[in-house]
């Protein structure tokens, strides 16, 4: 998590540089020294400073060739308020006294820039499923006896699995998701239900289960098993216009809050990177007659309701954590820059 630590700390405000004229905001109130302890998130201690957490880093006056070396804060720091010259606000760290061994284990536990046991979950199972990638992967053909289920350390028998893979994750479609401007069909939420090793090649290959979290059986899809890699989430402004939509609420509900996870019509192809801060509006109308007595659909002008921080972006969708909200984000509501 040490990887993680400070390059959030330096670019919650990176935006502010490449969008002139914004400045930061004070919430009412803000402490003048902050001392961080265990269960802080950089995100939450920017909250106590700022009306607009992700403006992070320009308050401690860094850009983006400062993120490349960043500093890394612990439990036990001092983050101090105070004022430049020109009486705008900026933030100093104060280091903790080093006490020997003590400070040692705190240095292996440095805070992290968000939750990270909500989006752990969402970093190593296939749970978005890009449309038409089933057609050709690996799929169960048969399990012994003709088990109609089979679960850890049962073996089964998939056609069109590469040889050269042993571990695999194994799926099932899960609902599609649409894209609300077009209707396409974006991908698949997949249904996520364990890992498998393959222990023998062929046609049909022989595979072990290896955990299980649902029942598997015969149709169930097999893809290889990728290890994503350790990131530095760096909060940051997309450099350009995102105009997207939420199209999933993860948990099969209609409306999210701070905390959900969500996912929306954009993703790398759109130039989404992980780390994009999003910022969330209202998408509402309502119905009128005019004067011939016929309805109209008039939208209401878009309003501010949260923030969503990207996690996991695919190819057409992506994975973002809602970390900040006035209320609750339905789907079809927007996602745009900030």
């Amino acid at each position: 998590m040490i990887r993680i630590i400070s390059a959030f700390i330096l670019a919650m405000v990176s935006s502010l540089s490449s969008a002139a004229g914004q400045e930061l905001r004070l919430v009412d109130g803000a402490p003048q020294r902050h001392v961080v302890v265990p269960g802080d998130t950089l995100w939450g201690i920017s909250g106590k400073f700022l009306k607009d957490p992700w403006l992070w880093p320009d308050i401690w006056r860094m850009n983006r060739e400062d993120i490349r070396n960043p500093h890394r804060i612990f439990p036990g720091d001092v983050i101090l308020l105070d004022r430049d010259v020109l009486g705008k606000p900026r933030l100093r760290l104060e280091r903790a006294r080093m006490v020997p061994q003590i400070h040692i284990e705190t240095m292996e536990q440095g805070i992290p820039a968000i939750p990270p046991n909500v989006i752990r979950p969402f970093l190593s199972d296939p749970l978005i499923v890009e449309a038409h990638s089933l057609d050709t992967a690996a799929r169960i053909i048969a399990t012994p006896n003709d088990r109609v289920y089979i679960g850890n350390g049962d073996l089964a028998y998939v056609a069109n699995a590469d040889p050269a893979k042993l571990d695999w994750q194994v799926y099932r479609n899960g609902k599609p998701l649409l894209d609300p401007e077009s209707g396409e069909i974006l991908g698949y939420e997949a249904f996520y239900l364990g890992t498998a090793r393959q222990i023998e090649a062929g046609n049909p290959a022989t595979f072990e289960v290896v955990t299980m979290k649902q029942e598997i059986g015969r149709s169930d899809r097999l893809v290889p098993a990728i290890r994503p890699p350790l990131v530095a989430y760096v909060p940051h402004r997309p450099d350009f216009l995102v105009d997207g939509r939420v199209i999933s609420v993860y948990g099969g509900v209609d409306a999210a809050g701070r905390g959900s996870i969500v996912s929306i019509n954009r993703g790398t192809q759109d130039g989404i990177e992980i780390g994009h801060v999003l910022a969330l509006e209202r998408n509402r109308t309502v119905i009128e007659r005019d004067e011939q007595d016929q309805k109209v659909v008039v939208p209401i002008p878009p309003e501010r309701i949260g923030l969503l921080f990207v996690f996991r972006p695919f190819e057409r969708i992506s994975y973002g954590l809602i970390v900040q909200s006035d209320g609750t984000v339905d789907v079809n509501d927007f996602a745009r820059t900030p």
